[in-house]
């Protein structure tokens, strides 16, 4: 197998494979434009008419986090170091519950349309406009750039595709559903685009593990770290006080706090539905360990003369691995599936980026400064920053080449440095009605400082060859994992809110009615301006959705003592 592999560079799409591809852009266009004839208020637009049920919404919490740099990081991650990766895709799972046990209650009284929105009413216009443009930025800077450059990887070393080209034609295609139809349009194109997605990724797994000889085979051809997903707090990549008390920082900021996944749990009929979703998303991300991560071992144990390793026996060319698995092992056919599978996963993240970063513009900039713009105006302007995304997407492109090959962990560092300040302010501001704007405005800025402070240091470090600082300090700064820095960063902003807010005056009780644990029972002064309330959780659908989270909390726990 690995002489044949050498030989092969990329698949030549034949007609069966254009044909299924051809046919999956047909049926998401269908899609999108349905939806662009139905849609008429900003509801309908910006949160898909808060009609959506809980399948279809956990399908596209799952897909608008699974993009083309999850199968290669994780695969690539998979290939370098084992299984270990697969951490953060296990640890969402539980996170996933916190979002609809904790956080959805509170999203869905308060009525709000956007995370900024929320963080205005509980602190302060400064706290959203903060939240807001930040968000905003990492979108660019990371989702939109490291969305690109995955895909650009994929489709030049599998079908020889010109990543400049592909990626222009991908980004534009995107814009056009996502302009048109709105959040409903992703959505239900992101249904289609999971089915997909997972076929896809199933069959590889599959073909790669019968290859390979099953589990069996596999152990016999990697050292038996690969398949410890528990590493010594010394790993440099995974250490696992990093990964069980920094991830989860990371984890509520993305998956509780984020526009752009919050926005899909805010559009369900009721409360029920809102909760079972993230059940839902949280059984499939189990998923992406052994459709993503695993395939990566099988690279290696197949095609071992392709990689590249290190003087400690680590692969350094790890992001290699999924193309070389279409190239090599799919027949006619299969690979226009798995294409279209890769297809839907950028399309899918993508398309969510565009919609939620135009909801946040529109929502918490453009009707702030035009309190009185019509719902035609909202929707008008919302498509056009839609379109406006898509062009800052389509900026990028010809800088996506620059991004670091360490796709994933480069990915999950920018967020690293993010998200703690902003989990700060979350997690204590629903647990303690005594914190103020004061104190979460502060929080805020010590985070963006410290976060900012460490991304500067490193890139200095990196352009120097990893020489760039002497000094005990920086260097000790610069050399700290980046899981065990956002704890550090985590610690000091909850000190800093709690501090700055016990030395100034506290906030109004009315101004915290059902914002927090201590009056969630008071009466909140909800304008439902755009939109209906969504109704509350029935009983029935309590006892499914407490039966169903606690069959998930059994499985992940099950799984990660097996592969401990």
């Amino acid at each position: 197998m690995g002489e044949t592999a050498a030989h092969l560079t990329h698949k030549a799409l034949t007609g069966i494979d254009i044909a299924i591809i051809t046919v999956y852009f047909v049926v998401i266009f269908a899609i999108g434009f349905y939806f662009a004839r139905k849609e008429r208020t900003s509801t309908d637009y910006f949160l898909a008419s808060r009609n959506v049920g809980w399948f279809a919404i956990g399908a596209s919490l799952f897909v608008s986090n699974i993009s083309t740099e999850h199968f290669i990081g994780l695969a690539g991650s998979g290939a370098s170091s084992g299984l270990a990766v697969g951490s953060f895709e296990w640890l969402a799972c539980l996170i996933l519950l916190i979002l609809g046990w904790v956080f959805v209650p509170f999203y869905l009284r308060s009525n709000v349309f956007t995370m900024p929105e929320f963080l205005e009413r509980r602190f302060s216009r400064s706290c959203a406009v903060y939240l807001a443009g930040i968000s905003i930025l990492a979108y660019v800077f990371t989702k939109i750039s490291v969305h690109l450059y995955a895909a650009a990887i994929v489709l030049e070393r599998v079908v020889g595709w010109s990543p400049l080209t592909a990626a222009v034609v991908l980004v534009i295609a995107t814009g056009i559903y996502t302009i048109a139809g709105g959040l409903a349009a992703v959505i239900y194109t992101d249904l289609v685009q999971t089915l997909i997605l997972i076929f896809g990724a199933v069959i590889l797994t599959v073909i790669g593990m019968h290859e390979v000889g099953g589990f069996a085979g596999l152990r016999a051809a990697l050292p038996a770290s690969y398949f410890h997903m528990v590493k010594p707090m010394s790993d440099p990549d995974f250490p696992w006080t990093g990964i069980f008390f920094g991830a989860p920082i990371l984890g509520i900021w993305y998956w509780c706090t984020d526009q752009v996944i919050v926005q899909r749990v805010l559009s369900a009929k009721d409360e029920g539905h809102a909760k079972a979703a993230t059940i839902f998303a949280g059984f499939l991300k189990v998923l992406p360990v052994f459709m993503l991560v695993l395939p990566g071992l099988i690279a290696v144990a197949l095609y071992r003369d392709l990689f590249k390793f290190g003087p400690n026996g680590e692969v350094l060319n790890g992001d290699i691995a999924y193309p070389t698995l279409i190239i090599n092992l799919l027949p006619t056919g299969l690979v226009g599936v798995m294409i279209a599978a890769l297809l839907a996963a950028l399309m899918g993240a993508m398309s969510s980026v565009f919609n939620s970063a135009s909801t946040l513009v529109t929502l918490d900039f453009y009707k702030k400064i035009k309190p009185d713009a019509t719902e035609r105006q909202l929707v008008g302007f919302g498509r056009v920053m839609t379109g406006v995304m898509v062009v800052l997407g389509l900026a990028w492109v010809p800088f996506i080449h620059l991004i670091s090959s360490q796709l994933y962990i480069y990915l999950q560092s920018v967020q690293g440095y993010i998200s703690p300040p902003i989990a700060a302010c979350f997690i204590l501001g629903i647990l303690w009605p005594r914190l103020n704007a004061q104190g979460a405005i502060t929080s805020l800025l010590t985070g963006f400082v410290m976060g900012a402070a460490r991304f500067v240091l490193e890139l200095m470090d990196r352009a120097a060859g990893g020489h760039a600082f002497d000094n005990g300090f920086l260097r000790g700064l610069v050399d700290m994992n980046f899981l065990h820095y956002s704890i550090l960063m985590f610690v000091i902003c909850c000190v800093v809110l709690v501090g700055v807010s016990l030395v100034t005056p506290a906030p109004e009780r009315k101004k915290l009615a059902g914002l927090t644990f201590a009056t969630v029972g008071e009466k909140m002064d909800v304008t439902p301006v755009l939109g209906h309330k969504p109704a509350a959780e029935t009983a029935a659908e309590h006892r499914l959705n407490v039966i169903f989270s606690l069959a998930l909390l059994v499985t992940v726990i099950g799984l990660w003592f097996h592969f401990r």
